[in-house]
């Protein structure tokens, strides 16, 4: 038995080995046309006052995406863009303001209203950027990953869970001792395995990493990340992995999405993504890599900034930064589309065949 208390290898498929699901694998999470839209308006009576009007953020507009049982799907892009937003969607810290998600067939917007069923709330975790204002500073570790079995009453009495605890801890890398001690005590990366453990203890079978290695140094990110691999491998897991790192993508998702602005611009299996790149802005995204192959050669940084999200452009909201833009791209928004070769692309140039296919990359 694991320590989860879900026996070894249970829903463990083929995808565990590397390769990317098949397409006849279920879909464990449907996100269809989500959107989130925040009132950042000033207050009523400085509106009245002043005679303006109401402000609208846009955070995430018709995203669409599904994520098969025991997958990992990467949602990358610069900061601002709506992926942090599409993870709250999904466990219910935020209500849709449109379209809908679907976990297992169930709809997750009870999560969010609060009458979500026990159970729903159990397979879905969430895993937070910053190890530091996640975990409760005053509770002692224990006390921290024992909540959600408590929550759940997943084992009784206080014998048992202490042992839940401490196989759980021993799971991450960490001793049964390490219970007994707080949150400051511990570096980032021991952090980070403390917020693994927390997440595991409710036996979920869906896991929103939100940017879980941002925060800890690169030797300690590696740690983390082959932890979170062979986890997912033991325990049958699925994962929307959300990064800005590409580097870090790369290594841990079988699809990528990218994002930028609030939408989805390009999504497509890891290999062909990364090999032969579509959309304008996944190149941007890829040429800003370090590579010690490409010393000495010229490299194409990312141009420009990302508009203000409150006056997004009309039109394609890339095409400002596109080389590649026309009259059409600054009128009319694209829509994601089977592109060339494989994936989903959102872009008129791609559509119209403006933008040669590149060489595959090395």
């Amino acid at each position: 038995m694991s320590p989860t208390g879900r026996p070894e290898g249970e829903h463990r498929s083929a995808q565990h080995e590397g390769g990317p699901a098949s397409a006849g694998a279920d879909v464990l999470l449907r996100v269809a046309h989500a959107g989130k839209t925040f009132d950042v308006s000033p207050p009523w009576l400085a509106r009245t006052l002043g005679g303006q009007p109401r402000r609208l953020l846009h955070a995430v507009d018709d995203v669409s995406f599904d994520i098969r049982r025991g997958e990992t799907l990467g949602l990358v892009g610069e900061s601002g863009c709506g992926k942090s937003t599409v993870a709250r969607l999904i466990v219910g810290l935020y209500r849709l303001s449109s379209g809908s998600i679907f976990y297992a067939g169930e709809s997750v917007a009870a999560l969010a209203s609060g009458n979500a069923p026990r159970s729903l709330r159990r397979r879905l975790q969430m895993i937070f950027q910053d190890p530091y204002a996640s975990l409760n500073p005053r509770w002692r570790v224990a006390d921290i990953v024992a909540e959600p079995i408590r929550a759940h009453r997943l084992v009784v009495g206080g014998k048992a869970i202490r042992a839940r605890v401490d196989a759980l801890l021993s799971h991450v890398g960490l001793a049964a001792a390490d219970g007994r001690k707080y949150p400051h005590q511990f570096s980032g990366g021991q952090r980070q395995r403390i917020s693994i453990a927390r997440a595991l203890a409710s036996e979920p079978e869906f896991l929103v990493c939100d940017e879980p290695t941002s925060a800890l140094d690169v030797s300690v990110q590696a740690q983390v990340l082959n932890l979170m691999r062979d986890l997912q491998r033991e325990l049958g897991l699925t994962y929307l992995f959300i990064s800005h790192n590409l580097a870090v993508v790369h290594h841990v998702a079988d699809r990528v999405g990218v994002m930028y602005l609030g939408r989805i611009v390009e999504l497509a299996d890891k290999k062909p993504l990364f090999a032969t790149p579509r959309h304008p802005y996944t190149r941007m995204l890829l040429d800003a890599i370090p590579d010690l192959a490409m010393t000495g050669k010229a490299r194409t940084p990312v141009a420009g900034e990302v508009p203000n999200p409150l006056t997004p452009p009309p039109g394609c909201t890339f095409h400002p930064r596109c080389p590649h833009a026309n009259d059409r791209c600054r009128s009319e928004v694209p829509k994601l589309a089977p592109a060339p070769l494989a994936g989903m692309v959102a872009c008129h140039a791609v559509e119209e065949r403006r933008i040669p296919i590149v060489a595959e990359r090395a």
